[in-house]
């Protein structure tokens, strides 16, 4: 079988001088023990390119020829699968990915050259098992990140999700035929809760730098940072962060297009987000994130500001020989063209140090939008649709802390519900001697008195009250 390629014997001695491998040209491969059987084929790939195949490990002859007959029969897809590496695959994968984000790109490029080609690359694709998948998921959990820290439960779920996805596209094309991925055991992750910044805890995070990984400002302590910021060329930006709820790229990707201040609406279309430095345009993060956001009037008359003060800086810069683009965008760097949203992540650490406030994200400032709303007394139906959340589950889960003074509020209300309904106790304290007859619990004797003596009274009474023919009943005659 001349097409359907060789059957040899190797082995892994070195040669003595060169320290290569001999191979095929072995002295001890006639002997019965010494190494083992491989065969070579050629092939087309999922690409229809021609490519060759080798595999071995086989004991004999025969069960080499054997392994080499059952490849050759098998789907180009499956043949793949068989010969492919896990790398190999993950790589290809990546390369078809062509509708995807940049920022998802990414993501998934990080986790495929990061944590999973030096962990699974050299497995065969259709021989991956979930057991060797939780060892190196194991080990992935062992090694530590850019902070010198172990991998949080949340990267391990980031990559866990990446090669699911990648393993559901092989079983998709037919590589294999289960996704072992599926039977992975994950460390239990926490869903991050927004921590409002107490008194108390501003005092442990200034006594131990310690803070919440999600913190929210109190009104008092938002009110004093846009006090602060005022005169910020950004100040109408986290405005609208902190009490609307826009994301970062929502806000970087603002158009005076979409606002009506007439009708005071905003609508979100699309996003800037970051790939590393390089910025991306596109639709927002999910279908629900097109919507459109109402503006109070005091926003209104902040928007109308900050394009009067856009249109002064404009005039300026241009009247001074110096260039400045009419981009259209709300928010703008000095030359015009829109903000860079890491400048604005740098731009907000930055006042907030100098405003001497406890610290938060950019994001902080959308969960604290929630929280705002959620206290003022919108419903989470409301606030989903300004958050632009795709199930009310995550608004009610994540977005919306409670503040002290709408907890006590609830509390207030609950006591005030039972208070209202009455003194508990009051009926048993009241004198028998007031009650009247029509309530009045009957006697120990009356309870226990047998039915059958009240129907025969009542049937005695009946008779006597019966007329006679005379005209006159029993009872008049007896008196008689």
């Amino acid at each position: 079988m001349k097409n359907q390629g060789a059957i040899v014997k190797r082995c892994g001695c070195l040669d003595p001088v060169t320290r290569r491998a001999l191979g095929k040209g072995c002295l001890r491969l006639p002997e019965p023990d010494h190494g083992s059987w491989y065969f070579h084929c050629s092939t087309r790939n999922l690409l229809g390119q021609a490519e060759r195949v080798r595999r071995g490990g086989y004991a004999s002859e025969a069960a080499a020829r054997r392994a080499r007959d059952e490849f050759l029969v098998l789907s180009r897809e499956q043949q793949a699968g068989r010969s492919w590496t896990v790398t190999r695959w993950l790589r290809y994968w990546l390369s078809t990915r062509t509708r995807i984000r940049p920022t998802t790109r990414m993501h998934y490029t990080r986790d495929v050259e990061r944590f999973l080609i030096p962990h699974i690359g050299h497995l065969v694709l259709g021989d991956l098992t979930s057991r060797q998948l939780n060892a190196a998921f194991t080990q992935i959990a062992a090694t530590r990140n850019r902070s010198g820290q172990p991998q949080t439960p949340c990267t391990l779920r980031h990559v866990h999700t990446t090669l699911r996805a990648a393993l559901n596209a092989a079983a998709r094309e037919g590589l294999i035929v289960d996704n072992p991925a599926r039977r992975v055991e994950l460390p239990a992750q926490e869903r991050p809760l927004a921590r409002l910044w107490t008194e108390n805890r501003v005092a442990e995070w200034e006594a131990t730098g310690e803070r919440p990984s999600v913190a929210v400002w109190t009104p008092v302590q938002l009110a004093a940072f846009l006090d602060y910021v005022r005169d910020d060329n950004l100040f109408a930006l986290w405005w609208l962060i902190a009490l609307r709820g826009l994301r970062r790229g929502e806000a970087a990707g603002l158009r005076w297009t979409e606002i009506d201040l007439q009708a005071r609406q905003l609508l979100i279309v699309r996003q800037r987000t970051t790939a590393g430095y390089d910025v991306h345009e596109g639709p927002p993060k999910s279908a629900t994130s097109h919507r459109t956001i109402a503006l109070d009037r005091h926003t209104v008359r902040i928007l109308r500001r900050h394009a009067e003060r856009q249109r002064h800086h404009r005039t300026r810069r241009t009247d001074g020989g110096e260039v400045c683009h009419d981009s259209g965008y709300v928010f703008t760097s000095p030359d015009g063209l829109p903000v860079h949203p890491g400048y604005l992540t740098q731009r907000l650490r930055l006042l907030v140090d100098r405003a001497g406030l406890p610290p938060i994200r950019l994001h902080d400032l959308r969960h604290g939008a929630a929280t705002l709303a959620h206290t003022a007394g919108a419903d989470l139906k409301t606030i989903q649709h300004q958050l632009g959340h795709a199930t009310i589950r995550i608004t009610a889960d994540t977005y919306t802390t409670s503040l002290p003074a709408t907890q006590h509020k609830a509390a207030e209300a609950t006591a005030r519900l039972v208070l209202n309904a009455g003194k508990p106790g009051a009926e048993m304290r009241r004198p028998a001697g007031r009650r009247d007859a029509a309530t009045r619990c009957p006697t120990t004797a009356e309870r226990t008195k047998p039915a059958g003596d009240a129907r025969a009274a009542q049937r005695r009474s009946k008779t006597r009250d019966q007329v006679t023919p005379t005209g006159r009943s029993r009872r008049e005659r007896e008196s008689r």
